[in-house]
């Protein structure tokens, strides 16, 4: 099986009560057309300067919160 690094956008905006994506987006100033491509994965390549303005906007100390590495399908 592959493995493959996924941005837990969701999870954030849940745990940290973010109401949208666009929201998120905003305060992190990050355009929301790359923030619901990594939602949705269908982009590849993570930006960590984006990974780094979440943390920071957050206030999140531990990367694993943001990202995880996890069993991809052979059929995805």
């Amino acid at each position: 099986m592959a493995k493959q690094v996924v941005v837990k956008i969701d999870y954030l905006m849940d745990k940290y009560n973010v109401k949208s994506l666009r929201k998120l987006a905003e305060i992190c100033d990050i355009r929301h057309a790359a923030l619901s491509e990594l939602n949705n994965g269908k982009r590849r390549n993570i930006n960590f300067g984006h990974i780094e303005r979440i943390a920071e906007t957050l206030g999140i100390d531990d990367i694993t919160e943001i990202i995880d590495f996890v069993e991809m399908d052979k059929t995805e």
